[in-house]
């Protein structure tokens, strides 16, 4: 660690870096950038690029493996200057540049891969890049030397710990930088997991979700003993918690075991068309706390498992994704009603979405009182993709169908009956006209 630079100190290491005798340097840099540049596109046409990649991020140049493959690189330079008989200069401010963008970029392109299009982290991002960048600012001038002394100097004494405010900053850190390092190991253990076309898409979901929360305990419990927290003292803390916490948030435990036990025994899958407390739509996605489930109108329902595991659930695709539909159509009492129905089991048999086997089938359901009501079956293998569309296809069919065979569809038919009026007296068709004239 070295010393603090003076103003003076370091307006002549500015002047030395853009002076004549730094070209050297620049040109050692730039190159250093541009080789850490082509190995990174090289690697990423190389490998199997994944969504929200922490190495190469959207467009290569902004993900993790730059900013580390141009520190490596610089780092190497740095050492084999004196060699060459440069002295260093621009590699004084490069070097801990690059080390503030590689932490950067490590923890944001973490933090987006485990919580993508969340707000929140994208404030943790900003705030942690700010602070990044103020901890190089003082490692070029020297002052987080003298930083580090001053903080020591404050501190509290708990029983026989004593603590001080430089040891919680670095604890923090030290913990912050070991919680980032496993969410890393998750997402890239869940990206590989989500990517097996062999397991089921559930089982895949689950064993992410165990695999996270594992090495999440690993880290937090890394993270605490590097902020000098004594685990052992934690016993007794953690008995009371748990005894408060099972009050407290019995609901929010009751949805993430429900959670697991759903994506377990696989009663709910991605891609099935299900109904719960009225509402109806595909399984989107089931996260450890709740389901979301689409509608086919595009509304989107967040359910709690609990309710999932605790209510009734209608499931149309759990062990056969075959729904059956049904249309109902009237004919005149005149009609010719076994070739009609022969006809219309054709014409619904011929629509695309129509299964063939079991094939549709036409029932004369009722004497209805304006004709005969014609009940037609038919069997879909894709719920997913809307049953109002499939129906209205087969209903224009029916109608053609009808059509073509000069069958009419019965209007609804009243008959009125008058009933006739008794004869009049003369003397009461004279009072009648006379109230009529008055």
């Amino acid at each position: 660690m070295h010393q603090p630079l003076s103003l003076t100190e370091l307006q002549a290491l500015l002047g030395r870096v853009f002076s004549a005798d730094a070209l050297a340097e620049w040109a050692l840099l730039l190159g250093c950038l541009a080789l850490a540049a082509l190995l990174s596109w090289a690697l990423s046409r190389a490998v199997t690029r994944h969504e929200n990649s922490v190495l190469f991020g959207e467009r290569v140049i902004d993900g993790a493996l730059f900013p580390l493959l141009a520190l490596a690189l610089a780092f190497g330079v740095r050492r084999l200057l004196p060699l060459w008989e440069l002295a260093p200069a621009l590699f004084k401010l490069a070097l801990p540049v690059l080390v503030s963008l590689a932490v950067i970029r490590v923890i944001a392109r973490v933090l987006r891969a485990a919580w993508p299009d969340s707000a929140p982290i994208k404030l943790v991002e900003r705030i942690g890049s700010w602070l990044v960048w103020a901890g190089a600012v003082l490692w070029i001038t020297g002052l987080l030397p003298i930083i580090l002394d001053e903080l020591d100097q404050i501190g509290w004494k708990f029983g026989s710990v004593q603590l001080t405010l430089r040891n919680l900053i670095e604890g923090g850190l030290t913990a912050a930088l070991v919680l980032v390092a496993a969410l890393w190991v998750s997402a890239a253990i869940e990206s590989r997991l989500l990517q097996r076309e062999s397991m089921d898409l559930s089982m895949r979901k689950i064993a992410a979700s165990a695999i996270r929360a594992l090495l999440l305990f690993i880290g937090l419990l890394f993270a605490l003993s590097a902020a000098g927290i004594d685990l052992t003292a934690l016993g007794v803390l953690g008995g009371a918690l748990g005894v408060g916490l099972g009050f407290g948030l019995q609901k929010l435990a009751a949805n993430y075991v429900s959670g697991f036990v759903i994506l377990a025994e696989r009663s709910l899958r991605i891609g099935d068309m299900v109904k719960v407390d009225g509402f109806e739509g595909r399984v989107t996605d089931i996260k450890t706390r709740y389901t979301v489930i689409r509608s086919m109108g595009g509304k989107e329902a967040i359910v709690p498992n609990e309710m999932l595991i605790t209510q009734r659930v209608e499931n149309s695709s759990l062990a056969d994704p075959r729904v059956l539909l049904s249309t109902i159509v009237q004919v005149s009492y005149g009609c010719d009603v076994e070739r009609v129905i022969e006809a219309l089991a054709t014409a619904v048999r011929q629509v695309p979405r129509v299964l063939s086997e079991p094939g549709p089938a036409v029932q004369l359901s009722n004497f209805a009182s304006d004709g005969l009501e014609l009940t037609i079956f038919f069997w879909i293998m894709d719920p997913e993709n809307g049953s109002g569309n499939v129906r209205s296809v087969v209903n224009l069919a029916i109608l053609r169908t009808l059509g073509g065979l000069g069958v009419e569809i019965p209007y609804p038919q009243r008959v009125v009956h008058g009933l006739a009026m008794p004869a009049l007296s003369p003397a009461d068709a004279q009072k009648s006209a006379s109230s009529t004239t008055l």
